[in-house]
């Protein structure tokens, strides 16, 4: 049988624009702009993302890096179990880290979903910073949160997971090894666990973490923010090393629209006011993601 490209091509390129191919993602680096809602954390589109910004950063040089963005569909209501968080677990995260006794109610996986969820999108990034398939530098998974670590049979390219600060994770630290550090807290400690778990020169990436003590977009500690999607009022805030900082107006149908672009960093309070004034003026209460009939989806 003979190839033919043309075909074929035809083919890739109907995929990616037309309606059939909306939830595939054909594109190596996951495409440009946020990733959609919320086909995103399903289908590769967040990590080939995320993989892309992180290696070029530390192409570019960085070794301190930040990665951000909601670790479950819906973040906010992850202890209320929504069919989208249930079908991230029992799809992507049990069968992907083959996770023993899968998830069900009651489960280490089910009760401690963000930080299974962790290790997982830690696992989709290591190769970005272990240099791509061509690179041999070992990396770290270590995380504060409560993991049941022997119950993960499947690491890919990490090299090890451990509990953030613990003398086993310490003792087991290799030369060159480079650290994803899953939720470490306020962005004042970093500094100290970079001391204790990064070898010289080697990438540390945070990973998620959970809450900023700075109450702004990223961090004032230097770190590069290489991939971040954050939900803001009426919308997201989304960056991509080493592209412009953007606004999305979330719309009542549930699509976004890109609405402003930032040569640098603005602050949460400005991007935020920003995004709700023109919900506001284009939507008035119309556009509540919480409330039936007016524009509610979860």
């Amino acid at each position: 049988m003979v190839f033919n490209v043309r075909k074929f091509l035809k083919i890739f390129l109907l995929t990616a624009i037309s309606p059939l191919g909306t939830s595939l993602i054909p594109f190596i680096d996951g495409g440009k702009g946020m990733p959609k809602l919320y086909d995103g954390w399903f289908n590769d589109q967040i990590s080939k993302q995320a993989s892309t910004a992180v290696s070029k950063a530390i192409a570019a040089g960085k070794k301190k890096i930040e990665v951000q963005f909601p670790s479950v569909p819906n973040v906010e209501e992850v202890k209320f179990g929504t069919p989208l968080n249930q079908k991230f677990g029992k799809d992507i995260l049990a069968k992907n880290l083959n996770v023993v006794g899968g998830y069900k109610p009651g489960s280490d996986l089910s009760r401690q979903l963000i930080a299974f969820s962790n290790i997982y999108w830690a696992k989709k990034i290591a190769g970005a910073v272990k240099g791509g398939a061509l690179g041999g530098r070992p990396v770290a998974c270590i995380t504060a949160e409560p993991v049941t670590f022997s119950q993960i049979k499947s690491l890919g390219d990490l090299s090890r997971t451990g509990t953030l600060m613990s003398k086993k994770a310490r003792s087991e630290g290799r030369n060159g090894e480079a650290i994803i550090c899953a939720n470490p807290g306020g962005e004042e400690t970093w500094e100290r666990i970079s001391s204790a778990h990064v070898s010289p020169n080697a990438p540390f990436v945070i990973l998620n973490n959970a809450y900023s003590t700075t109450y702004d977009l990223g961090n004032k500690k230097g770190y590069e923010e290489a991939y971040y999607l954050k939900r803001i009022s009426k919308g997201w805030v989304y960056r991509a090393f080493p592209g412009p900082w953007e606004a999305y107006l979330e719309k009542p149908d549930g699509n976004v629209e890109l609405v402003e672009s930032y040569k640098s960093k603005p602050s949460l309070k400005e991007v935020s006011t920003f995004v709700r004034e023109l919900s506001f003026k284009r939507y008035a209460v119309g556009n509540d993601r919480w409330t039936s009939g007016f524009g509610g989806r979860l």
